[in-house]
C-alpha cells in the first residue's frame, strides 16, 4: 500500500507542476495570467506541503504496523513457551498503551489535514482517496491493538485464577502437611509408649520400703501387687536399652522373662552385668524388670 500511495502522490505532484510550467509559458506577457500562475504555484506549494504531510504519516503507520506485527509475535511466542513473566506483560501492557496513543495522534494528524485539504480544489480527489485508505489502516491497527489488549487481559484474568488456585493448593499441601505431621507425632508417641519399659535395681530392703515386692522368708514374695511406688523404675526404651550394670556382686532378677533372652555376665571387679540378647522377648512378658541385689 505504502508504493501505490507514494506513486499516486508522486504523480499528482507532477500534473500540477506541468500544468504550471505550461501555463508560465503561453501567458508572459499578460498580468492576470501572472497572478493566476503565482495562485497555481501557491496551489502546487500547498500540494506538495499536503504530500510531504501524507508520506510523513504513510511513514509513521508502517512503523506503526512493524510494531504491532512484533508484539502479536511477542504475544504468540509467549503463549507457545507458557506464557509471559509479570515484567513482560507490564512491558507489553504499556506498549499497547504507547501504540494506543500514536494512533490517535495519527487519527487526529489526517483530520487536520483533511480539514486542509477540504478548503483546496488542487488534487483533491487524488489526495482525498489517500487520506480514506491511510484512515482504513489506521482502524485496522486500532482494531488489532484492542485485540492484543483482549487477550492479554485474559491472560491477566487466568493469571488471576491460577493464582487462586495455586493458594488453594498451596493452603491445602499445608493442612496436608500439618496433618502428616500430627500423625507422625502421633505415631511416634505410640511407638515411644509401646516401646517404654521400667526396671528397678535395689536390695530386698529398699524394695519393700518402696511397695515394690511384699512377703519373703516363709511367704511367697509378691511383686508389684500393691500399690507400688513407680517414681522408684527407672525409664527407658526397650529398643536401645541392651546392658544394665547391677552394680553388685549379687543379683537376682524377679520379674518374668524368658531366661533364653538375657544373660548376666561380670565385669573385671565381679559386679554383675544384665545383658539383653533378645529384647522383643524379653519384654514379650512385662513391660517391668525388677531386680534385687544384695
Amino acid at each position: 500500500m505504502k508504493k501505490n500511495l507514494i506513486r499516486i502522490l508522486g504523480l499528482a505532484a507532477i500534473c500540477a507542476i506541468s500544468f504550471a510550467s505550461c501555463d508560465k509559458t503561453q501567458s508572459d506577457d499578460s498580468a492576470n495570467q501572472q497572478a493566476e500562475n503565482q495562485n497555481l504555484r501557491d496551489s502546487i506549494r500547498t500540494t506538495l506541503a499536503y504530500q510531504d504531510s501524507l508520506f510523513a504519516l504513510i511513514n509513521e503507520i508502517s512503523d506503526g504496523m512493524n510494531q504491532i506485527k512484533y508484539l502479536e509475535k511477542v504475544a504468540s511466542t509467549s503463549a507457545a513457551v507458557g506464557g509471559e513473566t509479570p515484567s513482560q506483560k507490564d512491558q507489553m501492557k504499556a506498549d499497547i498503551q504507547a501504540i494506543q496513543e500514536e494512533l490517535k495522534q495519527r487519527r487526529e494528524k489526517l483530520a487536520t489535514l483533511e480539514s486542509k485539504l477540504a478548503k483546496s480544489n488542487n488534487l483533491n480527489q487524488t489526495l482525498q482517496k489517500t487520506i480514506e485508505n491511510l484512515k482504513k489502516e489506521i482502524e485496522e491497527q486500532e482494531a488489532t491493538i484492542t485485540s492484543l489488549r483482549a487477550q492479554l487481559d485474559q491472560a491477566n484474568r487466568q493469571i488471576a485464577r491460577l493464582d487462586v488456585k495455586v493458594d488453594s493448593l498451596n493452603t491445602t499441601v499445608s493442612h496436608v502437611r500439618q496433618e502428616k505431621a500430627a500423625v507422625e507425632e502421633e505415631n511416634a508417641a505410640i511407638s515411644r509408649e509401646m516401646n517404654t519399659c521400667y526396671y528397678v535395681i535395689g536390695t530386698s530392703k529398699e524394695l519393700k520400703n518402696h511397695k515394690i515386692i511384699e512377703g519373703g522368708f516363709l511367704r511367697k514374695t509378691k511383686i508389684m501387687q500393691g500399690d507400688f511406688d513407680q517414681t522408684y523404675f527407672t525409664t527407658s526404651d526397650k529398643r536401645r536399652l541392651h546392658t544394665i550394670n547391677l552394680h553388685d556382686k549379687k543379683a537376682k532378677i524377679l520379674t518374668n522373662h524368658p531366661e533364653d533372652s538375657y544373660e548376666i555376665t561380670e565385669n573385671a571387679d565381679g559386679t554383675k552385668i544384665l545383658n539383653i540378647t533378645n529384647p522383643n522377648r524379653f519384654w514379650s512378658r512385662s513391660n517391668y524388670l525388677v531386680v534385687q541385689v544384695g
